[in-house]
């Protein structure tokens, strides 16, 4: 018997949702429904200072307004409670825990202007920034002490140096990076007590059974990173598609934060769910343009072969 697709969508309440996180809600989505799986719904809160009031209300309306449908959630729960990243911290402290009694986590005290201008990192890396040098990663005890006294450290995962990850995304095709030569130890959790999305997303990928992953393509390089995390933490790894990403006019990715045009102005103007969803498939080539189609009946015509997703997604 073959395993049950178990997908996801898991947006941070940051803002309201713009015109390319809702096509990668509904290519989440499909992905799973094309399959007869089932599809979670996952709050990523970790960051508050950025989390808006009511974005995480305003979200699920959007999502549901465009016809997508979930079987777990943080509104209507699910074996995998909770479903808000907010509400795991625990969970994550004890996975934590996990790596350090393996030997597998240091204190860092390094700004992130201190690595920028480290001598022996001036290459722009795989991860969020430069390649971590290991500035801190063989400090002495004395020395961690001395510097504790100035700066509480963020902790970083000592990545091993044999840490060469090869994995095939189903749309990007086969990536390999050594992650430590392209990234370095990266931080597990940052000075400020919250934990690293690339650590959190993996506990709750794992926990939750995640075995299908569908996300932007601006995540790609974590992906690495990522399934070095599985490994060591006994998870199975899940696939990977990475769908291209939307955006403007000049070549630049939609942003929450430049308040990328959501549903907010195209409800306002009288469009349809059916116009919406019609506009986003369109735009990966899964309907003609100028379609009008509910998210379910995209569903169906994908269930005789899901891959055909894939190949009309690929033609971009």
């Amino acid at each position: 018997m073959s395993e049950i697709v178990r997908g996801r969508y898991a947006p941070s309440p940051t803002g309201a949702l713009h015109m390319g996180n809702l096509r990668t809600a509904l290519l989440a989505w499909l992905f799973a429904r094309s399959h007869n799986g089932r599809f979670v719904l996952r709050i990523e809160d970790l960051d508050r200072p950025r989390v808006r009031p009511g974005a995480t209300e305003q979200m699920i309306d959007d999502l549901r307004w465009l016809g997508l449908d979930w079987d777990e959630g943080p509104d209507c729960g699910g074996p995998h409670v909770p479903y808000t990243q907010s509400e795991r911290l625990d969970i994550y402290q004890h996975y934590l825990r996990t790596l350090e009694k393996a030997g597998l986590v240091y204190p860092c005290y390094c700004s992130r202007a201190e690595i920028a201008h480290a001598a022996s990192a001036p290459q722009q890396g795989a991860g969020d920034g430069p390649v971590y040098p290991g500035t801190c990663r063989y400090l002495t005890a004395k020395q961690r002490s001395e510097k504790a006294r100035m700066r509480r450290p963020s902790l970083r995962l000592r990545v091993p140096d044999d840490a060469t990850i090869t994995f095939t995304d189903q749309l990007a095709g086969t990536i390999t990076q050594n992650v430590q030569q392209e990234v370095g130890d990266f931080i597990l959790c940052r000075s400020d007590g919250i934990f690293a999305y690339q650590f959190a997303v993996v506990v709750d990928d794992g926990l939750m059974r995640i075995n299908q992953i569908v996300r932007g393509d601006d995540l790609l390089s974590s992906t690495a990173r990522q399934i070095l995390l599985f490994q060591l933490l006994g998870f199975p790894i899940p696939k990977f598609a990475h769908v291209p990403l939307i955006r403007d006019a000049s070549g630049k990715r939609l942003s929450k934060r430049d308040r990328s045009m959501g549903l907010g102005p195209l409800r306002a103007e009288g469009a349809t769910a059916e116009e919406v969803v019609g506009l986003l498939a369109a735009g990966c080539h899964l309907v003609e343009t100028g379609s009008n189609v509910a998210p379910d009946e995209l569903a169906k015509r994908f269930r005789s072969d899901p891959y055909d997703i894939i190949r009309a997604i690929s033609q971009e």
